[in-house]
C-alpha cells in the first residue's frame, strides 16, 4: 500500500462511515479496485483507520457529551451486545468475512433493497422519544443488538441502529445522534482489541500509513456528519437505499473492465 493509496483509504472512510452505506464494504472494494492484497495489515488498517472518522464525533460531541452525563450509561449498555458478539467473532470476521467481495456486493444489495422498503412503509410516531435519557435499558440492548450485525461487511452500523431504533419508536434525529454515540465505544474497542492482537506484525513504514488514513478519515468524516445532520431534516434514507444497489452494479462493471 502506498501513502496516496493510505489517502484514498481515509476519504472513503471519512465519507462512508455514518452514512447507511457501509464504511467496511466501501474500503474493500475501493481496495479490490485498488488492487490491494488483503493483507493481515491491510485488514487491519480498514480497522483502526475508522477511529480517524470515531474521533470526529468527539470533537462535534463533545459538548453534548459532557453536558449530558446520563446519556452515558445508555451508550455503554447499548455497547454490551455489539462487545460480547465482537470479541467472540473477532477471529471468524477478521479471517473470513473482512475483505470477502461477495459477502459485501450480497449484503450491500439486500441491504439497499430493505432500507427502501423500511422508508416507505415506516410512519414515525407523534409520540417517539426524542430525548436519548429516556431510551429503556431493553431498548438499549436492542439497539446493541442491532449494531452487533454489521460484523457481516456491507450491513451498515449506522443504518442498523438508525433502522432498529425507528422501529422502537425513537426520532430519527435522536437515534442519528445515539447512533454517532454509539460508535464511540464501538469503533475504539473493535481498533484497541485489533491493536493488541496485531500490532507486533506491524512495521514503521506500515505506522506511518495508519497516520495518514487516520488523519484522513478524521477530516472527511467531521465534513460528513455535518452534512448528514442537514440532509436528515428534509429527506428519507431512501437515497442510501438506491445508491448501495447501483454501487454494487457499478463496481460489478469496473471489476469486470479492469480483468480485462
Amino acid at each position: 500500500m502506498t501513502v496516496l493509496q493510505a489517502a484514498l483509504l481515509g476519504v472513503v472512510e471519512g465519507l462512508s462511515e455514518f452514512l447507511p452505506i457501509s464504511s467496511t464494504a466501501h474500503l474493500i472494494l475501493a481496495s479490490s479496485l485498488l488492487r490491494i492484497p488483503q493483507t493481515e495489515f491491510v485488514k487491519s488498517f480498514e480497522i483502526v483507520i475508522q477511529l480517524g472518522a470515531i474521533l470526529s464525533v468527539v470533537v462535534l460531541y463533545w459538548r453534548y457529551l459532557w453536558r449530558h452525563k446520563n446519556v452515558w450509561p445508555t451508550i455503554l449498555i447499548a455497547f454490551i451486545p455489539t462487545a460480547v458478539i465482537g470479541f467472540f467473532l473477532h477471529g471468524f470476521v477478521k479471517g473470513f468475512l473482512i475483505g470477502n467481495v461477495p459477502v459485501v456486493l450480497w449484503s450491500l444489495s439486500l441491504g439497499g433493497i430493505a432500507l427502501i422498503a423500511f422508508e416507505l412503509l415506516h410512519r414515525e410516531s407523534d409520540s417517539a422519544v426524542a430525548d436519548l435519557s429516556k431510551i429503556t435499558v431493553p431498548q438499549a440492548l436492542l439497539l446493541g443488538v442491532f449494531q452487533a450485525l454489521a460484523i457481516i461487511p456491507g450491513v451498515s452500523r449506522s443504518a442498523a441502529v438508525i433502522v432498529g431504533g425507528l422501529l422502537l419508536g425513537i426520532r430519527r434525529r435522536a437515534i442519528v445522534d445515539f447512533a454517532f454515540l454509539l460508535a464511540i465505544p464501538t469503533m475504539a474497542a473493535a481498533t484497541a482489541l485489533d491493536l493488541v492482537k496485531s500490532a507486533g506484525s506491524f512495521s514503521l513504514a506500515q505506522a506511518d500509513l495508519l497516520l495518514v488514513g487516520f488523519v484522513v478519515s478524521f477530516v472527511v468524516a467531521l465534513l460528513s456528519i455535518v452534512w448528514l445532520l442537514r440532509f436528515i431534516k428534509q429527506h428519507s434514507f431512501i437515497a442510501f437505499g438506491v445508491y448501495r444497489i447501483l454501487l454494487v452494479v457499478v463496481f460489478l462493471v469496473a471489476a469486470q473492465q479492469i480483468t480485462r
